[in-house]
């Protein structure tokens, strides 16, 4: 089964990806995928503030920035992958990346995901509700993002979106 999660900052929607993961893994083993490259003491510090949160639901925490086609992902696990917004900045802009083929390289790598895992659950940031207009490399990254979150919504069992905390589902029901 895969599920995606949208929702905007602080949200919810991370934790209750989290929880969602540990109801569908069944035996499985937990592997959360972070996406975020950390650069400097301020993204170390919540990196670890987010590995301390979790500590108790059994992840074992994998990195991987770029090409998630190549994510050494044990076949049956179930897999939270943390997020899309950060690799798809990542396939964009980083050296190693993709460049504009990034919204291919995101989706490619899901399927791939998707046919190793027992479950998958995607975290990603909502980005068309933001009314204002944007240029340059921002607007770059919305419309890859939000091209990307397009279409892992139509390769998922089920869609949410979270605010407040609060998950609204648009595609399929809630796991149980």
């Amino acid at each position: 089964m895969t599920v995606l999660v949208v929702g905007g900052a602080a949200s919810g929607k991370s934790a209750y990806a989290e929880e969602l993961l540990c109801r569908l893994s069944g035996n499985a083993p937990r592997i959360y995928l972070a996406a975020m490259r950390p650069f400097g003491a301020e993204a170390e510090a919540r990196v670890q503030r987010h590995r301390a949160a979790r500590a108790s639901y059994g992840f074992q925490t994998m990195e991987c920035y770029v090409n998630l086609k190549r994510a050494a992902v044990p076949s049956g696990a179930a897999v939270l992958l943390e997020d899309v917004g950060n690799l798809c900045a990542n396939e964009l802009y980083d050296g190693a990346g993709s460049g504009d083929g990034a919204a291919d390289a995101i989706v490619d790598g899901v399927a791939a995901l998707q046919a190793r895992c027992a479950a998958l659950v995607i975290v990603s940031n909502e980005v068309g509700s933001g009314g204002a207009r944007y240029a340059g490399d921002t607007l770059r990254y919305l419309r890859t993002l939000g091209e990307v979150n397009r279409r892992l919504a139509a390769r998922a069992d089920a869609v949410c979106e979270v605010a407040c905390g609060i998950a609204a589902y648009y595609k399929g029901e809630e796991p149980r």
